[in-house]
């Protein structure tokens, strides 16, 4: 099952680092990644492999919402198939 992440926030050091470490301890794999930075705001989208993760989808999905509190970044992430019904045109 793959699944569509999203980080947004002040650009710092270390937030692609913590999130990939973060995806890693869980066993999920990092398919593709896009990141730029505008002005200051940091904004990344991933699409990660949860297949092998031991854990839920919830959990994955508390698990980064806690990181981006820790780390001052908005974390979100979808199922990829919801993520593509909500942008088909």
């Amino acid at each position: 099952m793959n699944g569509i992440i999203t980080v947004l926030g002040k650009d710092k050091v270390g937030i692609i680092a913590k999130v990939c470490v973060y995806l890693s301890e869980q066993g999920i794999n990092i398919l593709d990644i896009s990141q730029t930075i505008v002005q200051g705001y940091f904004n990344m989208m991933m699409i990660v492999d949860m297949e092998n993760s031991g854990i839920s989808f919830e959990e994955i999905y508390q698990g980064l919402n806690d990181l981006g509190k820790e780390i001052g970044v908005e974390i979100k992430i979808q199922h990829e198939a919801i993520f593509d019904s909500m942008h088909r045109i």
